[in-house]
């Protein structure tokens, strides 16, 4: 295990990790979806002239659809399907009667989840200069400037910049391209929430980039994995196991609050 990932662990058990980590990805209050005016008058008319197909057209089009089922995805993605499917139109149009005009609109205008406002924020973070060092937007700018610094392009640049200058072939994506001391630095970021399902696989995305193959350019690369959350948490969870049993020493697993001291320690 890396020292990095033991310094990681031991920030997120014996000091004020979570206060720390807000610095990077603050949580927002989950404000409730809007939906314009016009559209609020047109789901009330069809819905109270009983205008069924009409009704399911405006809330297909909608970011929410007020009713968990199955069709609604293939309803949404072919909006001639409706005209061919009469049963379903009408089961689903039921359940929406049965459940009223001021429900409907609550559940279409339900708040995004948080971890839906995850994504942007250790970027947004970067932006700000927190690791004490030049933000660049531009690749060219980027690998001219002499001194530290980090790349904080689109995702297009960064990618394109990683395979054409740093020998990246893996089909992810990056979240950081930093070079510190003539070293070059890329990393996904991740913040892992909970145990299972997605947010395992949200960890092995980031690890699978540290550990993918890079083809031979001019310039040193290291792979580390930006990851936060409930994998530092000492227990038998499957994170946890992996990352004190599983990675060498020179697999760099760590957190985004400890990334400027080991960026400086290179």
């Amino acid at each position: 295990m890396n020292i990095w990932t033991k310094k990681s662990i031991e920030l997120a058990t014996q000091r004020n990790y979570l206060d720390l980590l807000y610095r990077v990805y603050p949580m927002s209050v989950n404000l409730r979806r809007e939906l314009p005016n016009s559209t609020l008058i047109n789901i009330r008319t069809a819905f109270d002239s009983r205008d069924g197909n009409a009704l399911l057209k405006i809330l297909l089009k909608q970011e929410v659809f007020p009713i968990k089922d199955s069709y609604v995805a293939y309803l949404k993605r072919d909006s001639s399907s409706i005209d061919r499917n009469p049963s379903t139109v009408q089961r689903l149009v039921g359940m929406l009667y049965e459940m009223g005009f001021d429900d409907i609109i609550d559940r279409t205008t339900v708040p995004k989840e948080t971890n839906r406002q995850i994504g942007p924020l250790f970027k947004n973070w970067i932006k700000t200069g927190s690791l004490g060092v030049p933000v660049f937007t531009n690749a060219t700018d980027f690998i001219n400037a002499p001194e530290n610094a980090v790349f904080d392009g689109s995702d297009a640049a960064m990618e394109t910049f990683a395979r054409n200058q740093l020998g990246y072939a893996h089909p992810k994506g990056l979240d950081f391209i930093a070079k510190f001391n003539g070293k070059y630095v890329i990393a996904e970021a991740k913040f892992l929430s909970d145990f299972g399902g997605h947010q395992n696989a949200q960890f092995n995305d980031a690890i699978s980039t540290m550990q993918s193959n890079l083809a031979i350019t001019d310039k040193e690369v290291i792979k580390i994995a930006i990851l936060d959350g409930v994998l530092y948490i000492k227990g038998n969870n499957k994170m946890h196991k992996a990352v004190t049993t599983e990675f060498s020493d020179g697999e760099v697993i760590v957190s985004a609050v400890l990334l400027r001291d080991y960026l400086f320690s290179l």
